[in-house]
């Protein structure tokens, strides 16, 4: 009880000394003036069309700090940004980071320790990692400020150049692929339990089999997927429930020594507590957990379109719509991440879920609302890694007909299949995906194009401006870095 209760403390603390860090970190990556108070017209951006000259074109847009006695223009993007007001944009800006990769964070912490007070030094890692994504969150959406650009492909266009776009293009395909895969697997193991809990014995190979051909491939060849997008307002929901859940039963003891439901699971799969707490985040396990962070928090090629698409899209509206869905974000992941782990310890399985028993109504429901969000929302991240696929393989769009975008379906969905049969552990996908793909999406890629942005701008540069760019590149020195160890650390585990 009092070791609970000062954990408890402590996450509260860490959790509001990191928020208001996050707001702040945000706060001074973009003008701050209030339109009320501005005394010049603002500035206004095309959306389209727009050159690698545009960057130049719009140096007298304040996109970082700068001097307060300057005349000073809000950048916009378009007609002063879309439709979608504050608070919708928000719900979605969760939903699109809060993903089934928050599942495998309790593994994360298991990496490196058994003990529960090793959640406090993992809590500290989870808000870290949330705040720089923030940060290069808010940067890419600064840069289609800056150049125009519509998408993530287009700002590396508008500010590296289109000769190497399909760099950060074929990255987003291969994360989308990625993502998938994560499904499929999460899918597998979510039915296989269910089919238990209503006791049929199905594999988990059968009844992902079993789904894919019945239910994920009609779904996926739909050519129409807007009546499927309510569907994913589920997986917020359901997210919430299953860290509700978590914290009942990590309260209640039902999967403590004597609980219980401690007998109603696998020996592997029941608690492990044991010695090494918080001083073990030095061993380099450590860097498992923080490279599935880069994949649990990857939402960056996303960030144009939520620019794009803010009301009244001004940088402090936009960082602030930022500092807002990434500061819940980090709660969730905190709460799912400590409570599993403070659960089942070093025994934490890739995908939490399967810690719980099956005879379990409480997380059963739990299962049902991630299987059901995971079911409709599926199609959504398939047609992004098929239309993606057609993209690197340079398919004009009149050319994609039913036949050819069937026949993909097909062989992307077969190839998915296969790959999640054959890998069974969520946290190595995430851990490697993140340590790869992830990194440089979210950490490298928006650190070279913020640098070739402001030295396309020349001496009208900001002093600023170029010290931010120090500060970007910080940030992606560092993502390589945290890559090379976890890629070395994720692929030890296989």
């Amino acid at each position: 009880g009092g070791w609970c209760h000062a954990v408890n403390s402590f996450h509260s603390d860490i959790i509001m000394k990191f928020t208001s860090a996050l707001v702040l970190l945000l706060s001074l990556s973009g003008p701050i003036t209030d339109a009320r108070r501005a005394t010049n017209s603002l500035a206004s951006i095309p959306r389209g069309g727009a050159t690698k000259q545009s960057v130049a074109f719009h140096k007298d847009a304040r996109v970082w700090g700068g001097d307060a006695s300057s005349t000073a223009k809000e950048v916009r993007g378009g007609d002063g940004g879309g439709t979608s007001t504050m608070t919708s944009h928000l719900f979605n800006m969760v939903k699109a980071i809060v993903g089934v990769g928050v599942l495998s964070l309790p593994a994360g912490i298991a990496a490196f320790g058994d003990a529960p007070s090793a959640s406090i030094p993992a809590a500290i890692l989870i808000a870290s990692i949330g705040s720089i994504a923030a940060y290069n969150f808010s940067l890419l959406g600064r840069l289609c400020a800056m150049t125009g650009a519509t998408s993530y492909k287009s700002a590396w266009e508008e500010t590296v150049g289109a000769s190497t776009a399909w760099i950060p293009g074929s990255s987003c395909v291969i994360k989308t692929f990625f993502a998938v895969l994560a499904y499929s697997m999460v899918l597998g193991d979510t039915f296989s339990a269910l089919f238990e809990t209503f006791g049929f014995n199905v594999s988990r190979e059968k009844a992902l089999i079993g789904l894919t051909v019945t239910v994920l491939m009609p779904l996926c060849k739909l050519k129409d997927l807007s009546s499927l997008a309510p569907f994913s307002l589920v997986g917020i929901a359901g997210m919430l429930y299953t860290a509700l859940a978590m914290a009942v039963r990590f309260f209640d003891g039902s999967y403590a020594e004597g609980g219980k439901l401690a007998a109603d699971v696998a020996e592997s799969l029941r608690p492990a507590l044991g010695t090494k707490g918080a001083s073990a985040v030095f061993s380099s396990n450590a860097f498992i957990l923080i490279c599935m962070l880069s994949t649990a928090y990857m939402a960056h090629f996303n960030a144009p379109k939520f620019y794009l698409e803010l009301e009244n899209n001004t940088i402090a509206r936009w960082n602030t719509c930022v500092a807002t869905s990434f500061s819940i974000s980090i709660l969730f992941f905190i709460g799912i991440a400590a409570m599993g782990f403070s659960t089942f310890g070093g025994a934490s399985n890739g995908l939490i879920l399967n810690n719980y028993s099956t005879k379990d109504s409480l997380m059963g429901f739990s299962r049902v609302a991630v299987a059901f969000a995971l079911v409709f929302t599926y199609p959504l991240a398939f047609v992004g890694c098929r239309d993606g696929t057609l993209e690197m393989m340079q398919v004009p769009k009149e050319e994609r007909t039913d036949a050819k975008l069937n026949n993909l379906t097909y062989i992307i969905l077969a190839s998915v299949t296969a790959v999640a049969m054959k890998i069974t552990d969520l946290s190595f996908i995430m851990s490697f995906g993140g340590a790869t793909l992830g990194n440089a999406l979210i950490y490298v890629y928006p650190a070279i194009m913020f640098r070739s942005a402001v030295k396309n701008l020349g001496d009208d540069a900001t002093a600023a401006q170029k010290l931010e760019v120090k500060l970007a590149m910080a940030f992606a020195a560092l993502g390589i870095g945290m890559g090379a160890i976890g890629t070395k650390m994720a692929l030890g585990k296989l």
